[in-house]
């Protein structure tokens, strides 16, 4: 592979990753604030 599609791939890909993992923990806190409050 080319250094220079490297070079632009991997920001993206970091960006990327990093709004799942945040949408991801978003959801998650969602979903565990849901379960609790149909237990109550």
């Amino acid at each position: 592979m080319d250094l220079r599609l490297l070079l632009v791939a991997a920001p993206i890909l970091l960006a990327v990753g990093w709004a799942a993992f945040n949408i991801g923990r978003a959801a998650i806190g969602q979903l565990q604030l849901m379960l609790k409050r149909a237990r109550a």
